[in-house]
């Protein structure tokens, strides 16, 4: 656990926002030994925070057993450089546990996810995180996605609610989110919002728009090179440089990520694989990627990285080779992305 509060730690970062998948192993079992190579290049290559066990790392597949190892891991693994946020969700029962496993792990806050299944009213998302919100001395971030969308109004309230410090947006209406912002500012609170889309960076400039610069990062887990020079882009105002990022990487990421449900997790684990980093597979309910896709996706990374500037570190993986990650060019099995699938290459 960091000393400094979360929202403190997370008002100015000098790096993407670092959501580390889950590693297995060939029997599907935990992996705590890769898991923490995984999180600690991570923090080595740039990333601001590590938020552990959110959906990138199958929250969803995940014991609470292996949830607080998980946390307690990436804990260790920080060593207070960087703050880690651990997810927390289902109904609110289990919700609070998970909460208070991530607080015995050590976690500096708590990404609250959705409630699971159900489709609640305003009152009863208010009354659910209300209670997360008061079960640890944990800080609290507000996931609005899927069956969890906030009104104006309750996010409002939300934001008077002690230990809740901030919002982060994984629907994408910017009229709503702009009412949401207004309206909170118009309260006198000043919480902290996030850009929760997946592949965060391709509407990284429309929410820069609304004054929300926060962002996930799921390439920063297989190509943090990429990651970091769009994140300098935005950052510095480089809107040349964050476009051509956006045409020539990241719009046709989304693309190939559109190709197959569960993409948003499956794919961004086969391009961990592709650095060398056996992570193993994805936990059923998700499957696994074509093999024509994780070919698409090695090509679309060896592209990316000729968009970097020379500036933000040598093409071919400045940060992942600052932080002992090969790039995908050096590894071997790429034209054979069926061993992606699998065992890793």
């Amino acid at each position: 656990m960091t000393s400094a509060p979360l929202a403190a730690r997370l008002t100015h970062v000098s790096g993407p926002l670092f959501f580390p998948v889950t590693a297995y192993g060939p029997d599907g079992s935990l992996d705590l030994d890769t898991f923490r190579v995984h999180v600690r290049r991570g923090i080595e290559a740039g990333a601001a925070a590590v938020f552990a066990c959110c959906g990138t790392g199958e929250f969803h597949a995940l014991t609470p057993q292996e949830f607080r190892d998980c946390v307690a891991a990436a804990v260790e693994e920080s060593e207070g450089r960087v703050p880690v946020v651990a997810g927390a969700g289902y109904g609110t029962a289990l919700a609070v546990q998970y909460a208070r496993l991530a607080e015995e792990a050590g976690a500096d806050g708590l990404l609250a996810l959705p409630p699971y299944l159900v489709v609640p009213d305003q009152a009863g998302l208010l009354s659910h995180y209300t209670e997360l919100a008061g079960a640890t001395s944990l800080d609290v971030i507000v996931y609005q996605r899927d069956n969890a969308i906030l009104t104006p109004a309750t996010a409002v309230a939300l934001a008077r609610v002690e230990g809740i410090i901030g919002f982060k947006d994984g629907l994408g209406d910017l009229d709503l989110m702009q009412r949401i912002v207004s309206a909170v500012r118009s309260a006198g609170l000043d919480p902290l919002y996030f850009n929760g889309l997946p592949t965060a960076e391709l509407t990284g400039l429309a929410y820069r728009g609304i004054g929300i610069t926060l962002y996930s990062s799921a390439v920063f887990c297989f190509a943090p090179d990429i990651a970091l020079a769009f994140h300098r882009a935005l950052e510095s105002g480089d809107d040349a440089l964050a476009n051509r990022l956006l045409d020539g990487f990241f719009a046709p990421l989304v693309e190939l990520r559109n190709q197959g449900r569960g993409y948003a997790v499956s794919l961004v684990k086969a391009g961990v694989r592709l650095t060398g980093l056996d992570v193993g597979e994805v936990r059923p309910p998700l499957t696994e990627p074509d093999d024509d896709h994780v070919k698409q996706l090695a090509a679309l990374i060896e592209r990316g990285r000729t968009l970097v500037p020379a500036a933000d570190g040598p093409v071919g993986g400045s940060e992942a080779a600052a932080s002992g990650t090969p790039s995908v060019a050096g590894t071997p099995g790429v034209a054979g992305a069926a061993g992606a699938r699998g065992a890793g290459v």
